[in-house]
């Protein structure tokens, strides 16, 4: 048994992938007989102080910031104070581009001398990287102890370019209940091309350029084909989306759903083909690895960590720009032979990132980390 802290910026009750993968990584390790707790910046019931959640400790040390931003002049303070009435074993600290809780909580975990893993949930951005290599100087990472992870491949790799010194960045990819997302085979009218995508409506996740994509996957499968895409989600770029689809005359080409539950998600993707990602900035794709586990090829930039789980032709097709993901869609609407081989090898071909695994790699990686301390 491992005591373990998970240190997040945003938890629950905010919803974002951080907060819903570390909720979920919390809940499996102790499940698996880990004693495990949650310090957050994020306000809940109880504006401060620690409550239960899923079972789990969680202390709330927040200020009262214009917006209930996640910050607190007096991190390291309050997270060490934290730390010496709750000791652990391991501190595991989740970050993303900017992250100033988290940043305060390393500090306060050297200053206890707890060993600590760092995981990255995001991809470094040029005015990002100056600022880590910053921090990396300043905060002398080498003779912390701290162990440095990313989400994938990409991510991780990134990382190494901006800040050499840290040496290998270990990859903690994000898990997910195969299970739960494995579905039937449903036979669909070979006349329509059903596209789905989860995400955010906002500019990050490229909702325009998918809108766009789409439009030219259309004109490059003629009449006789149709192409329809369900937009899974929400968010402050919905109404601009909308007014595109409106004055571009995309009714018949484009749907959307709003948020949906598990149970949703789960049905929009029995009724679907294949799944787009249109983000150049995504460090993994939660949602396109359960897409990918429920059977459907999944469509999406090369240049992301969705290629973590997602090889070109293997499990999906993979293109450099988005004239290139307009061509897979319009292929694939031409090609059923190949949709059918790629759906096929994602049925019977379980991905590796189910907890299981998941958790063994993180274990791997606190036990590095208690190492080096």
């Amino acid at each position: 048994m491992v005591r373990i802290a998970h240190v997040t910026d945003c938890y629950l009750p905010r919803t974002g992938g951080i907060e819903t993968q570390v909720r979920a990584l919390a809940r499996h390790q102790a499940a698996s007989g880990h004693e495990v707790s949650i310090i957050t910046a994020t306000p809940g019931v109880k504006r401060s102080g620690t409550e239960i959640v899923d079972g789990l400790a969680v202390t709330r040390i927040t200020a009262k910031i214009p917006g209930d931003l996640p910050i607190h002049p007096r991190t390291r303070h309050h997270v060490a104070a934290a730390l010496q009435e709750n000791p652990v074993d391991v501190v595991h600290v989740h970050v993303g581009v900017i992250s100033p809780f988290a940043w305060g909580a390393i500090r306060a975990a050297y200053q206890l001398k707890i060993p600590t893993v760092v995981t990255v949930h995001g991809i470094w951005g040029p005015l990002a990287s100056p600022g880590y290599r910053l921090s990396e100087l300043i905060a002398k990472w080498a003779t912390w102890g701290i162990t440095i992870s990313a989400v994938s491949q990409v991510a991780a790799k990134t990382i190494e370019r901006a800040v050499p010194t840290l040496g290998e960045v270990l990859v903690l990819p994000n898990g997910i209940d195969v299970q739960d997302w494995q579905l039937p085979v449903r036979q669909h009218d070979s006349s329509t091309l059903n596209l789905v995508t989860v995400m955010r409506l906002a500019p990050r996740k490229r909702t325009l350029p998918l809108l766009k994509i789409v439009k030219a996957a259309q004109e490059r499968a003629g009449i006789t084909m149709r192409i329809h895409l369900r937009l899974v989600g929400d968010g402050p770029e919905r109404s601009r989306a909308e007014s595109f689809v409106h004055q571009h005359g995309l009714k018949n080409l484009v749907s959307f759903t709003g948020r949906l539950d598990h149970a949703g998600i789960r049905e929009i993707f029995a009724m679907s083909d294949v799944y787009v990602q249109p983000s150049v900035k995504e460090s993994f794709g939660i949602a396109a690895l359960e897409a990918r586990a429920a059977g459907l090829p999944v469509i999406a930039r090369s240049q992301t960590g969705t290629t973590q789980f997602i090889r070109d032709h293997q499990e999906g097709l993979l293109a450099q720009t988005d004239s290139g993901m307009a061509s897979a869609i319009a292929s694939l609407a031409a090609d059923r032979a190949l949709l059918a081989q790629l759906g096929e090898y994602n049925r019977s071909t379980a991905p590796e990132q189910s907890w299981p695994m998941v958790l063994a790699r993180v274990d791997e990686a606190y036990a590095r980390a208690r190492h080096l301390d």
